[in-house]
């Protein structure tokens, strides 16, 4: 009897120690739960751009210039003029709050005419290069998916982040020399882009803002087809990919809000 008691005992002290481990082990189970809920972080958003808006804008850029008897490092007594002009215009809708969707339309046209040129190495080594001639246009449609982040409660400065996916192509023709010494390459081109860019958007007031943005990653693919002289064929192929910031692909541009 004896015996039997003191396993009654022992096993009323096992069901204790079970009990209050439950009870530690719920207690924790809340306290953790509470404390989640505590410092959960509650991310306000703030409608940058509104529901049912339009965003469209267009960049143009023209250059011309003309040498006579210029001269530049080791290229001497220049004589040529270039022209280069480029229109881009852009038109988003907003189908949610600070999410756009749209396109983009690229078209540039360059043309570059070299009547004569010295390259001038040293005293003893020297060439000539006379009628020069070189001309090309390139198209491109690109397809947008924005995300726009504001700063704060702020609606007059926020960052986004842009998906691009583009596709293009172009021709070019370069001509050298005269009369019987005329050689000539025409070429034809293919590109595929897919990228993101990530900018800034800072508002004029509720119908204008100034943009900038970087190309950081991506991923490109063009091919070139040249004939030169109408009889030799060549083709060239070349992929990038593309994980690091480019200052060089930096773009700045004015947005309309309608």
């Amino acid at each position: 009897m004896t015996v039997c008691s003191g396993m009654v005992l022992n096993m009323e002290k096992v069901y204790r120690l079970l009990a209050l481990f439950a009870v530690v082990l719920v207690s924790a189970v809340l306290t953790d739960a509470s404390a989640q809920e505590e410092f959960k972080r509650k991310l306000e958003q703030v409608s940058f751009v509104p529901k049912g808006a339009w965003v469209a804008g267009v960049s143009v850029s023209y250059s011309q210039s003309d040498q006579d008897n210029y001269q530049f490092l080791v290229f001497e007594k220049i004589n040529g003029d270039t022209y280069t002009f480029k229109v881009s215009p852009t038109v988003m809708f907003c189908f949610k709050d600070n999410l756009t969707a749209g396109g983009r339309f690229s078209y540039g046209r360059q043309r570059t005419r070299l009547s004569s040129a010295d390259i001038v190495l040293d005293s003893e080594t020297s060439y000539d290069i006379d009628n020069l001639y070189s001309i090309s246009h390139s198209y491109m449609g690109t397809a947008l998916f924005r995300n726009y982040i504001s700063l704060g409660r702020s609606t007059r400065f926020g960052l986004f982040t842009e998906v691009q996916l583009q596709l293009g192509g172009g021709q070019s023709k370069l001509c050298n020399g005269s009369g019987k010494d005329l050689t000539g390459t025409y070429e034809r081109n293919f590109q595929m882009n897919v990228g993101v860019a990530p900018g800034m958007s800072i508002f004029l007031n509720n119908y204008s803002a100034l943009e900038v943005n970087v190309g950081v990653l991506g991923f490109n693919y063009n091919h070139t087809r040249s004939v030169t002289d109408q009889i030799y064929v060549a083709n060239r192929h070349s992929q990038q990919a593309n994980f690091k910031i480019n200052l060089f692909s930096i773009t700045f541009g004015v947005m309309f809000y309608i």
